[in-house]
């Protein structure tokens, strides 16, 4: 299991990132056979459905050279480590409430040697810290979690983007997104980003802090 997929999506990948990405599998495998962050099905899948998942948001938006980023539940790191990798010089913040997940964040991103990426036990109201942007991975529902950063944000923005949440969800969230009543949402289907399969019913949701 190789990285081959994350480049044929990402070609300017450097060698060190290249070398980044192809330690994952084993370093997942061998972290997950101990503490359970992947499904035990989904680890052959690992690349598709967790890294290149992961880095929609980077099909999506750049981030920027010293801007701040909280990943907020990141379970075994997704989307935090994948888009740490991808951004060497952007400050990562990945937080979960599970303690024993975060282990195996840190042990990951020492392995693979992320300078830019920290790893904290706590929850996202208790972070004292305010970030250019927050991702997350379906974590719960929209209308549950933005009250969990709403005043976590720095004011600004770059080009298209202001300072806000950049969100992976499936599935027909029509409803979803009228309940959460928030304003300026974006939904960037993964499907035109990415071939396979998996992809089809899965977005990219991006709103501005409101």
């Amino acid at each position: 299991m190789t990285s081959s997929l994350i480049q044929q999506y990402f070609p300017d990948l450097s060698a060190q990132q290249i070398q980044q990405f192809d330690q994952l599998f084993e370093l997942y495998q061998t972290w997950n056979s101990q503490i359970n962050v992947i499904s035990r099905k989904d680890i052959d899948q690992l690349y598709e459905r967790h890294i290149l998942h992961s880095l929609g948001i980077a099909k999506i938006f750049s981030f920027l050279p010293g801007q701040h980023v909280m990943d907020v539940g990141t379970g075994g790191g997704f989307p935090g480590v994948p888009l740490a990798i991808l951004f060497p010089e952007t400050n990562f913040l990945l937080v979960d409430s599970i303690g024993k997940k975060i282990k195996v964040v840190n042990e990951v991103a020492t392995a693979v040697g992320l300078k830019n990426l920290k790893a904290v036990h706590s929850r996202a109201e208790q972070v004292d810290q305010k970030f250019d942007f927050v991702v997350s991975r379906a974590v719960t529902k929209l209308k549950d979690f933005y009250p969990w950063v709403k005043d976590k944000f720095k004011k600004g923005g770059t080009g298209d983007f202001k300072n806000g949440v950049f969100y992976l969800k499936g599935g027909d969230l029509q409803e979803e997104l009228s309940e959460s009543e928030l304003k300026n949402i974006q939904l960037f289907p993964l499907s035109d980003y990415f071939k396979s399969e998996f992809f089809e019913t899965k977005y990219v949701v991006y709103f501005p802090a409101q």
